[in-house]
């Protein structure tokens, strides 16, 4: 079989992969940089992500409290965001001709409303560098040489000074690494949407709430706020989304069957049995359910006084043990999951490379010099809204950093 050379092979055509052959290009004009891509599209979690506007990060800027929204990932990445962060992500798109934008969740897109313009940005960009790329190129083996490492190929064998691994959550090359006696934490799926089957949703697919708070029992019970959406298969949205994150492996170890609680309110409870002592005084003649209250969407609130037996009934005729249902229901009601959808088409996981083996200051392997890694190969993830991709965006920008100037022959 042939062999060709290069200074770096990137292995992996997504985020990570990209950003990273750009920052070494940049840094390095003269290296020879290959990327790797196994399918024949690049950059196709881009494409979907934000429904197709691209989250391409969240406008936090205080790296002690971006790392909090990483479940696993949150104590290394915080020397790197103190590095290369969301300001710095955003300076770069706008240098490289991307505007953005912050929405009022702090989710950070670009202005276009339209994913392609970043993935525009960095194909078009890697080809003014003379970044090549091979697509439907997969990779079957990896092993260190004396000029660095030789990389196998369906093709051809490629001798390479350098390795950056930003292929995302990818079995295949996770089993490679494997081979090679390199740590992997089995990957589980992170974000996700609940499967619930109950008939207090039944029929009300569509409706959102802006602002829930979301508990799951488990031992050590996980609590998320944020909006909700009510599907035809159970719940999605920020809030559940979260949870997923956070309990991943949690919820993997129990089959994802667990019950939980929901505050339709997102207020305290002392909050909601305030606002029902109002309604009884200045409303007693009205029937409960005719009001709605706390943002909640008027078929859900009517399906909630049904469940707590409020429904057709007066402020004024409520007795002690129909406030304490009702606030009850609104404040805890508690619903069974028995399963798990994939989250639109996005997929992250749980678990990949072990950070403990990898040095954060290069994102270089511990006890394999020239092998760099980025991105969600890596067992770090985060939960919605635009944070892992910048994990990619940090992680890739620090693997160049070290391998830039250590690509070309002297």
């Amino acid at each position: 079989m042939n062999a060709s050379g290069s200074d770096l092979v990137v292995i992996g055509g997504g985020a990570a992969g990209f950003f990273g052959a750009i920052q070494c290009a940049e840094r390095d004009p003269d290296a020879r940089i290959i990327i790797l891509e196994k399918s024949e599209k690049v950059l196709t979690k881009v494409k979907i992500s934000g429904g197709g506007r691209c989250n391409v990060t969240h406008a936090c800027f205080d790296p002690s409290e971006m790392v909090q929204y990483y479940p696993r990932g949150e104590k290394e990445l915080l020397g790197p965001f103190n590095r290369f962060l969301s300001g710095d992500m955003m300076a770069w798109l706008d240098d490289h001709g991307v505007e953005t934008k912050i929405e009022e969740d702090g989710r950070v897109f670009p202005v276009s409303d339209d994913s392609q313009t970043i993935i525009d940005c960095f194909t078009g960009t890697a080809q003014k560098l003379s970044i090549s790329l091979r697509t439907g190129c997969a990779v079957t083996g990896l092993q260190p040489s004396a000029d660095g490492w030789i990389i196998h190929t369906g093709e051809e064998d490629i001798v390479a000074r350098r390795v950056l691994i930003a292929t995302g959550s990818n079995p295949a090359i996770w089993r490679l690494l494997e081979a090679m006696d390199i740590a992997i934490i089995p990957p589980v799926p992170s974000l996700f949407t609940f499967n619930i089957q109950h008939h207090l949703l039944q029929d009300l697919m569509g409706v959102s709430l802006p602002h829930v708070t979301l508990t799951l029992k488990l031992d050590k019970p996980v609590v998320t706020e944020g909006p909700m959406l009510i599907t035809h298969w159970g719940l999605s949205g920020p809030a559940v989304l979260k949870a997923s994150a956070i309990a991943a492996r949690e919820l993997y170890d129990m089959d994802y069957r667990i019950h939980i609680s929901i505050n339709w309110t997102g207020q305290e409870k002392n909050v909601v049995l305030q606002w029902i002592d109002t309604q009884r005084t200045t409303h007693g003649n009205r029937q409960c359910q005719q009001q709605t209250a706390f943002d909640i969407p008027k078929r859900l609130w009517e399906r909630l006084h049904l469940a707590a037996g409020t429904s057709g009934k007066n402020w004024a005729d409520l007795r002690t043990r129909d406030i304490d249902l009702l606030s009850g229901v609104l404040c805890g009601t508690i619903l069974p999951v028995n399963g798990k959808s994939t989250f639109k088409d996005e997929f992250v996981t749980a678990g990949g490379v072990d950070t403990r083996d990898i040095q954060f200051t290069t994102m270089e392997h511990k006890q394999f010099p020239g092998l760099h890694f980025a991105g969600e190969v890596l067992n770090i993830d985060a939960v919605t809204g635009g944070f892992n991709f910048q994990a990619a965006w940090t992680t890739a920008y620090i693997a160049a950093e070290a391998m830039a100037g250590k690509l070309t022959q002297v």
